[in-house]
């Protein structure tokens, strides 16, 4: 059967659910169709015995105008939870024992985390040369800013909590473009930080408030709220095989039995689904679009029902490569959303594998066990022998992108392709970043420019 949209949304992740979703509200006649039988991709939220866990990403943050816009577009659809105070309180395993992330002046010059010598390194960062290598890792750059505690107690752990990646592979103009632009621009970090603070901002602008957020009761509020926006017929799951070819000038999208023909295409794919889809491109093209490594990693979802004496206040706790634990972080999602335990209980999100340890994904499900368990004592504090109430085990074998070197291959295929071929459009986290607010600015701008 044959049919004709406008335009197409490939992917039903969180990009192309928010650029479906905008369409939509501003009249376009879009469908969105999806491999798999669900919607949403990582962004998955499961109940489990009086808890709510992620299997996917846990938080996100507001820092672009495009998010608070969304949950405006949205309205009573779902509703945006800001996280609690607590969440301003990150932690850093050192020594055996977590450790407060330095949050001001005082904390930073009496925090244990950084020695005596790159404490006093960092008040003289404002005067040191500007990087000259575009390639500099974002390791390498603080540790000429900084010095190397800085690197192993603040940047390993940060990096390892974003990416799961080594911070000594990630370039710092593609993995932290941000920061690479402040010294560039300003000569410094602090430089940099301080004129910006100056900087007159908008009303609009003034959105960006840069805070913790969740949907309530999970992120799959948000999934359904897309959802509904967009219109339950208009969505399509269970597309496998789906091909793209170009048809004159418009493009032509089969799978199975079923063909629609479409003025527009967006593919909001993983770089690794693209030749599978694009196959009426050569293959040196295919290769360059899809020439990103996603590093492992496996969540897993920890239920306390009764925390005892233990309390833990904070966004969670991130662990620097440098300790030699198995876990990258536990994050504390109870302590920053309510309604996430029974109300003396606790949930957590622990973190394994990553870019440095993607054996950890062949770990059995008794091994990851046996490592909550134990790091309910040893790390968090919990009675020897406690064992957690609930515990769900989530395989991401294609979880993270790492944007290296390669990346400027990938994004000037991805130019040409465009031009080549205009009307279709490859978005996702293949570029432009991986973090909730960088997908949902890359989805809204789109189609702004497209709608």
């Amino acid at each position: 059967m044959e049919r004709q949209r406008k335009i197409i949304v490939i992917g039903a992740g969180l990009t192309g659910l928010t650029c479906a979703a905008h369409l939509r509200h501003k009249g376009q006649d879009v469908q969105v169709l999806e491999a798999t039988e669900r919607i949403g991709g990582l962004m998955q939220t499961e109940d489990f015995d009086g808890f709510i866990m992620e299997q996917g990403p846990s938080t996100g943050t507001i820092k672009y105008p495009e998010v608070a816009e969304l949950f405006d577009m949205l309205g009573d659809k779902c509703t945006l939870e800001v996280a609690q105070s607590s969440a301003k309180c990150r932690l850093i395993w050192k020594d055996g024992h977590f450790c407060a992330l330095p949050s001001g002046l005082w904390s930073a010059v009496t925090t244990p985390l950084f020695t005596l010598k790159d404490k006093f390194r960092i008040l003289g960062e404002p005067w040191r040369r500007k990087g000259t290598d575009p390639n500099e890792s974002v390791g390498a750059l603080a540790e000429r800013r900084l010095g190397r505690s800085f690197v192993d107690y603040a940047v390993d752990p940060f990096l390892s909590g974003v990416y799961a990646g080594d911070p000594y592979k990630l370039p710092t103009r593609l993995a932290l473009p941000k920061l690479y632009n402040l010294e560039q621009y300003y000569g410094s970090f602090i430089k940099g930080a301080m004129a910006l603070a100056k900087a007159p901002k908008s009303d609009r602008d003034k959105r960006a408030t840069k805070e913790v957020f969740s949907t309530r009761g999970g992120f799959r509020s948000l999934v359904s709220a897309l959802a509904k926006t967009i219109g339950d017929d208009r969505i399509t799951t269970g597309c496998t095989h789906l091909h793209v070819e170009p048809l004159g000038n418009k493009w032509k999208l089969s799978w199975g039995e079923n063909t629609i023909v479409a003025d527009q295409v967006v593919t909001t794919c993983p770089a690794y689904s693209l030749p599978d889809l694009l196959t009426f491109l050569p293959k040196e093209q295919l290769d360059d679009l899809s020439n990103l490594y996603y590093a492992p990693v496996i969540e897993i979802g920890v239920g306390m029902k009764h925390t005892g004496d233990v309390h833990w206040n904070a966004f969670g706790g991130l662990v620097p490569s440098k300790e030699q634990q198995k876990v990258l972080g536990i994050l504390m999602p109870s302590a920053c959303f309510v309604g996430r335990s029974p109300e003396e209980g606790a949930t957590y999100a622990f973190f394994v594998g990553g870019a440095r340890h993607p054996e950890y994904l062949d770990k059995t499900d008794e091994e990851l066990r046996e490592l909550v368990n134990t790091s309910l004592h040893t790390m968090l504090g919990y009675p020897k022998g406690t064992q957690a109430d609930a515990i769900r085990i989530y395989r991401h074998s294609h979880a993270i992108p790492q944007y290296m070197t390669e990346t400027d291959i990938r994004l000037r295929a991805i130019d040409t392709v465009e031009h080549t071929y205009p009307g279709l459009h490859i978005i996702g986290n293949l570029k432009d970043g991986i973090g909730m607010g960088d997908r949902i600015k890359q989805a809204v701008d789109l189609a702004e420019r497209i709608g």
